[in-house]
Protein backbone atom coordinates (compact mmCIF):
# COMPACT_ATOMS: atom_id res chain seq x y z
CA UNK A 1 0.00 0.00 0.00
CA UNK A 2 1.64 3.53 -1.35
CA UNK A 3 1.27 6.53 1.17
CA UNK A 4 -0.01 9.55 0.36
CA UNK A 5 1.52 12.65 0.76
CA UNK A 6 0.57 16.11 0.88
CA UNK A 7 1.59 18.19 -2.47
CA UNK A 8 1.97 21.72 -0.55
CA UNK A 9 4.83 20.27 2.08
CA UNK A 10 5.66 16.26 0.93
CA UNK A 11 4.63 15.21 4.24
CA UNK A 12 2.93 12.05 4.45
CA UNK A 13 -0.62 11.73 4.69
CA UNK A 14 -1.96 10.11 8.16
CA UNK A 15 -4.13 7.23 7.28
CA UNK A 16 -7.29 8.36 9.27
CA UNK A 17 -8.79 11.24 9.37
CA UNK A 18 -11.41 12.33 12.26
CA UNK A 19 -13.45 14.98 12.15
CA UNK A 20 -15.49 16.58 15.34
CA UNK A 21 -19.13 17.85 13.96
CA UNK A 22 -18.69 20.83 16.18
CA UNK A 23 -20.78 24.67 16.41
CA UNK A 24 -19.32 27.42 17.45
CA UNK A 25 -19.77 28.65 21.04
CA UNK A 26 -22.97 30.97 21.21
CA UNK A 27 -24.99 31.44 23.78
CA UNK A 28 -28.91 30.78 23.06
CA UNK A 29 -27.57 28.22 20.18
CA UNK A 30 -24.58 25.97 21.68
CA UNK A 31 -25.36 22.87 24.02
CA UNK A 32 -28.94 24.40 24.63
CA UNK A 33 -29.88 20.52 25.75
CA UNK A 34 -28.08 21.27 29.08
CA UNK A 35 -30.02 24.33 29.78
CA UNK A 36 -31.24 23.82 32.48
CA UNK A 37 -29.54 23.61 35.10
CA UNK A 38 -26.99 25.47 33.26
CA UNK A 39 -27.67 28.80 31.91
CA UNK A 40 -27.21 29.42 28.45
CA UNK A 41 -23.51 31.03 28.46
CA UNK A 42 -22.16 28.50 31.09
CA UNK A 43 -23.67 26.03 28.13
CA UNK A 44 -21.59 28.18 25.97
CA UNK A 45 -18.27 27.81 27.84
CA UNK A 46 -19.11 23.74 28.39
CA UNK A 47 -19.24 24.04 24.50
CA UNK A 48 -15.98 25.45 24.30
CA UNK A 49 -14.18 23.52 27.15
CA UNK A 50 -15.56 20.52 25.71
CA UNK A 51 -13.59 21.24 21.72
CA UNK A 52 -10.83 21.94 23.55
CA UNK A 53 -10.59 18.46 25.42
CA UNK A 54 -11.73 16.42 22.42
CA UNK A 55 -9.23 18.35 20.23
CA UNK A 56 -6.25 17.52 22.59
CA UNK A 57 -7.70 13.78 23.00
CA UNK A 58 -7.34 13.17 19.17
CA UNK A 59 -3.51 14.81 19.20
CA UNK A 60 -3.17 12.63 22.00
CA UNK A 61 -4.17 9.46 19.56
CA UNK A 62 -2.59 10.84 16.80
CA UNK A 63 0.98 10.26 18.86
CA UNK A 64 0.18 6.45 18.82
CA UNK A 65 -1.70 6.17 15.31
CA UNK A 66 -1.36 7.45 12.02
CA UNK A 67 -4.61 10.17 12.46
CA UNK A 68 -4.97 13.97 11.96
CA UNK A 69 -7.45 15.91 13.75
CA UNK A 70 -9.91 18.29 12.47
CA UNK A 71 -13.31 20.05 12.97
CA UNK A 72 -16.05 20.05 10.62
CA UNK A 73 -17.90 23.49 11.94
CA UNK A 74 -20.49 25.78 11.56
CA UNK A 75 -21.47 28.42 10.84
CA UNK A 76 -19.62 28.87 8.05
CA UNK A 77 -18.69 32.64 9.44
CA UNK A 78 -17.41 30.86 12.74
CA UNK A 79 -13.80 30.01 11.08
CA UNK A 80 -12.02 32.91 13.56
CA UNK A 81 -14.16 30.70 16.80
CA UNK A 82 -12.02 27.83 15.59
CA UNK A 83 -8.85 29.28 14.64
CA UNK A 84 -8.63 31.49 18.32
CA UNK A 85 -9.40 28.42 20.70
CA UNK A 86 -8.04 25.27 19.07
CA UNK A 87 -4.27 23.85 18.42
CA UNK A 88 -2.90 24.98 14.83
CA UNK A 89 -2.42 20.95 14.59
CA UNK A 90 -6.16 21.00 14.15
CA UNK A 91 -7.50 21.74 10.77
CA UNK A 92 -10.17 23.35 9.90
CA UNK A 93 -13.32 21.98 6.94
CA UNK A 94 -16.94 23.41 6.63
CA UNK A 95 -19.99 21.40 6.67
CA UNK A 96 -23.04 23.14 7.56
CA UNK A 97 -26.21 22.45 6.01
CA UNK A 98 -29.38 22.20 7.05
CA UNK A 99 -29.76 18.28 7.37
CA UNK A 100 -27.81 16.61 9.70
CA UNK A 101 -26.88 13.68 7.78
CA UNK A 102 -25.70 16.08 5.20
CA UNK A 103 -23.27 17.38 7.33
CA UNK A 104 -21.61 14.25 8.30
CA UNK A 105 -21.57 12.99 4.31
CA UNK A 106 -19.58 16.35 3.49
CA UNK A 107 -17.09 16.03 6.49
CA UNK A 108 -16.86 12.55 5.42
CA UNK A 109 -16.53 13.26 1.67
CA UNK A 110 -13.80 15.67 2.65
CA UNK A 111 -11.43 14.04 4.29
CA UNK A 112 -11.41 11.17 1.81
CA UNK A 113 -10.89 14.15 -0.89
CA UNK A 114 -8.00 15.27 1.14
CA UNK A 115 -6.22 11.50 0.98
CA UNK A 116 -6.88 10.39 3.76
CA UNK A 117 -7.60 5.92 3.45
CA UNK A 118 -10.60 6.87 6.02
CA UNK A 119 -12.79 8.91 7.53
CA UNK A 120 -14.32 9.30 11.08
CA UNK A 121 -17.04 12.23 12.37
CA UNK A 122 -16.79 12.22 16.28
CA UNK A 123 -19.75 14.00 17.97
CA UNK A 124 -18.64 17.00 20.63
CA UNK A 125 -20.56 16.00 23.90
CA UNK A 126 -17.93 13.35 25.01
CA UNK A 127 -14.86 15.07 26.08
CA UNK A 128 -13.63 11.79 28.40
CA UNK A 129 -14.06 9.26 25.43
CA UNK A 130 -11.12 7.10 26.14
CA UNK A 131 -8.06 7.83 23.59
CA UNK A 132 -7.91 4.64 23.22
CA UNK A 133 -11.33 4.00 21.34
CA UNK A 134 -9.71 6.60 18.73
CA UNK A 135 -6.89 4.72 17.93
CA UNK A 136 -8.76 1.20 18.05
CA UNK A 137 -10.89 2.97 15.56
CA UNK A 138 -8.23 4.11 13.01
CA UNK A 139 -6.52 0.35 13.54
CA UNK A 140 -9.79 -1.02 12.46
CA UNK A 141 -10.16 1.02 9.33
CA UNK A 142 -6.41 0.41 8.62
CA UNK A 143 -7.07 -3.41 7.52
CA UNK A 144 -8.15 -4.48 3.92
CA UNK A 145 -11.35 -4.06 2.71
CA UNK A 146 -14.18 -1.84 3.27
CA UNK A 147 -15.97 -1.80 6.49
CA UNK A 148 -17.03 0.49 9.30
CA UNK A 149 -16.47 1.40 12.67
CA UNK A 150 -19.42 2.64 14.79
CA UNK A 151 -19.46 3.79 18.49
CA UNK A 152 -22.95 3.55 20.04
CA UNK A 153 -24.26 6.44 22.58
CA UNK A 154 -26.18 5.76 25.61
CA UNK A 155 -29.33 7.26 24.44
CA UNK A 156 -29.42 5.25 21.42
CA UNK A 157 -27.43 7.43 18.56
CA UNK A 158 -23.87 7.14 18.09
CA UNK A 159 -20.53 9.06 19.18
CA UNK A 160 -18.40 7.77 16.11
CA UNK A 161 -19.09 6.68 12.75
CA UNK A 162 -15.72 5.76 10.90
CA UNK A 163 -15.81 4.36 6.85
CA UNK A 164 -13.31 4.00 3.83
CA UNK A 165 -15.85 5.08 1.39
CA UNK A 166 -18.72 7.44 1.99
CA UNK A 167 -21.85 5.09 1.75
CA UNK A 168 -24.18 8.00 1.89
CA UNK A 169 -27.11 5.16 1.94
CA UNK A 170 -26.19 5.31 5.95
CA UNK A 171 -27.34 8.85 6.34
CA UNK A 172 -30.89 8.44 4.37
CA UNK A 173 -33.81 8.55 6.13
CA UNK A 174 -32.40 8.49 9.44
CA UNK A 175 -34.38 9.81 12.60
CA UNK A 176 -31.64 12.03 13.62
CA UNK A 177 -31.64 12.98 17.41
CA UNK A 178 -33.68 9.83 18.13
CA UNK A 179 -33.17 6.88 20.34
CA UNK A 180 -32.88 4.95 16.64
CA UNK A 181 -30.24 6.36 15.07
CA UNK A 182 -27.09 3.91 16.19
CA UNK A 183 -29.63 0.54 15.12
CA UNK A 184 -30.87 2.31 12.02
CA UNK A 185 -27.66 3.20 10.72
CA UNK A 186 -26.58 -0.77 11.28
CA UNK A 187 -29.42 -1.91 9.55
CA UNK A 188 -28.49 0.49 6.19
CA UNK A 189 -24.81 -0.64 7.00
CA UNK A 190 -26.41 -4.57 6.60
CA UNK A 191 -28.31 -4.11 3.71
CA UNK A 192 -24.89 -2.94 2.15
CA UNK A 193 -23.20 -5.98 2.98
CA UNK A 194 -20.73 -3.84 5.36
CA UNK A 195 -18.94 -4.99 8.15
CA UNK A 196 -18.95 -2.67 11.12
CA UNK A 197 -16.81 -2.75 14.08
CA UNK A 198 -18.84 -1.96 17.56
CA UNK A 199 -16.58 0.33 19.76
CA UNK A 200 -18.10 0.32 23.71
CA UNK A 201 -21.21 2.58 24.36
CA UNK A 202 -19.85 5.88 25.62
CA UNK A 203 -22.17 8.80 26.78
CA UNK A 204 -23.25 12.12 25.13
CA UNK A 205 -23.41 15.00 27.78
CA UNK A 206 -26.20 16.42 27.09
CA UNK A 207 -28.61 16.84 30.55
CA UNK A 208 -28.27 16.49 34.20
CA UNK A 209 -27.69 12.90 34.81
CA UNK A 210 -24.60 13.05 31.99
CA UNK A 211 -23.69 16.26 33.76
CA UNK A 212 -23.61 13.82 37.18
CA UNK A 213 -21.76 10.97 34.75
CA UNK A 214 -19.04 13.86 33.88
CA UNK A 215 -18.51 15.31 37.48
CA UNK A 216 -17.86 11.63 39.04
CA UNK A 217 -15.25 11.13 36.48
CA UNK A 218 -13.86 14.37 36.78
CA UNK A 219 -13.96 14.72 40.79
CA UNK A 220 -14.76 11.11 41.82
CA UNK A 221 -12.27 8.79 40.07
CA UNK A 222 -15.15 7.07 38.55
CA UNK A 223 -15.42 6.08 34.68
CA UNK A 224 -18.48 5.21 32.81
CA UNK A 225 -17.48 1.69 31.71
CA UNK A 226 -14.97 1.03 34.82
CA UNK A 227 -12.94 -1.66 31.84
CA UNK A 228 -12.11 1.60 30.16
CA UNK A 229 -9.91 4.97 31.33
CA UNK A 230 -11.50 8.18 29.90
CA UNK A 231 -9.99 10.68 28.93
CA UNK A 232 -8.76 13.48 31.50
CA UNK A 233 -10.31 16.79 29.78
CA UNK A 234 -8.48 19.44 31.26
CA UNK A 235 -10.21 22.19 30.50
CA UNK A 236 -13.30 20.62 31.15
CA UNK A 237 -12.18 19.94 34.40
CA UNK A 238 -11.35 23.66 35.38
CA UNK A 239 -14.31 24.99 33.83
CA UNK A 240 -16.39 22.82 36.05
CA UNK A 241 -14.80 23.57 39.05
CA UNK A 242 -15.30 27.03 38.91
CA UNK A 243 -19.04 26.22 38.41
CA UNK A 244 -19.23 24.12 41.28
CA UNK A 245 -17.65 26.68 43.72
CA UNK A 246 -20.74 28.47 42.83
CA UNK A 247 -23.50 27.12 45.52
CA UNK A 248 -25.86 28.91 42.48
CA UNK A 249 -24.99 26.27 40.73
CA UNK A 250 -24.90 23.35 43.45
CA UNK A 251 -28.13 23.89 44.02
CA UNK A 252 -29.19 23.99 40.55
CA UNK A 253 -27.45 20.83 39.64
CA UNK A 254 -28.86 19.13 42.73
CA UNK A 255 -33.24 20.80 42.62
CA UNK A 256 -32.77 19.51 38.14
CA UNK A 257 -31.20 15.91 39.23
CA UNK A 258 -33.99 15.97 41.59
CA UNK A 259 -37.09 17.13 39.27
CA UNK A 260 -35.67 14.33 36.81
CA UNK A 261 -36.13 11.69 39.53
CA UNK A 262 -39.83 12.91 39.81
CA UNK A 263 -40.82 13.25 36.83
Amino acid sequence: MQTAFDASNNAPIPDCGIAVMAKASIPGRTKTRLVPPLTFDEAARCNTAFLRDIADNILAAAARSSIAGYMAFGPPDAKSFFQECLPDEIGLIEAWHPNFGDCLVAAIAQLLERGHRSAVVLNSDSPTLPTSLLAETAAMLALPGDRAVLGPAHDGGYYLLGLKSTHHYLFQDIAWSTEHVAQQTLDRAAELGLSVHILPTWYDVDDVATLRILQAELFESGSFAPELRPNHPRHTRALMESLLANPDFKDRLSFNAFRRAAE
